[in-house]
């Protein structure tokens, strides 16, 4: 088993809860990676997003129904569960976690140090929230990190491609890929990956921000059409 780097899934669930932009495109390309890291022998580790059914261990503020219990993410309903196109398989790990970041109150440190793992994989929803938090932990708990870009998404595009920028900024170990590169880079054909080299690599003003994220998907060889 290839042992050097883990693939991370967040949070690829049923929770129907708010509308995912480009979210068939994710399962797809969900999908093509987890065979290839299959095929490659890399450990495949899930995350589950799961808030307490009493709403007993919930955040501040936390969006409750008429009756107190989790709008979203509510144990014991099948929205906690892995879509069925990605269930995971006999050997790999589902991580329940009860906040963002996939590290938080859970056991994935621990698992990853067992498996000499230090390098993350990462793709999964959302890339504002729990991927962002994720990410950030991974890197201030010293994993590197290749965040595979088309294989997340937010509730809008405007909200994926800000997160990618701040990691992109501000996450030295990072290197982001589109999956068409990532699987190249798996066979150890050349590929085509955004590896920051400097802090705030991509700065930009308010009027710019269209133009950066088009920098971005210019330097993970993705088109608009690809991102749509």
């Amino acid at each position: 088993m290839n042992t050097d780097r883990a693939f991370l899934v967040i949070d690829m669930q049923q929770e129907d809860g708010f509308p995912l932009h480009g979210f068939d495109r994710v399962i797809h390309n969900s999908a093509r990676l987890l065979d290839a890291s299959r095929h490659a022998g890399i450990p495949i580790l899930y995350t589950r997003h799961i808030n307490a059914a009493d709403g007993s261990d919930l955040p501040p503020g936390e969006p409750l129904d008429a009756v107190g219990r989790p709008l979203s993410y509510c144990a014991g309903t099948p929205q906690v569960e892995i879509i069925e196109h990605l269930a995971p398989r006999p050997g790999d790990w589902v991580i329940d976690k009860p906040r963002y970041s996939a590290f938080h109150r859970t056991d994935l440190d621990r698992k990853l140090r067992q498996l000499g793992v230090s390098r993350l994989v990462v793709s999964g929803v959302l890339t504002d929230a729990c991927v962002l938090a994720t990410v950030l932990d991974a890197f201030a708990l010293g994993y590197g990190v290749d965040l595979i870009a088309d294989a997340c998404t937010s509730t809008t595009e405007a909200a994926h491609n800000a997160a990618l920028l701040i990691l992109a900024n501000w996450v030295y170990a990072i290197e982001l890929f589109s999956t068409a590169q990532y699987l190249k880079a798996l066979e150890g054909a050349p590929c085509q990956s955004c590896r920051p080299t400097e802090p705030d690599q991509f700065a930009h003003s308010p009027e710019q921000f269209i133009a950066t994220i088009a920098r971005l998907q210019s330097a993970l060889g993705l088109s608009q059409r690809e991102q749509e």
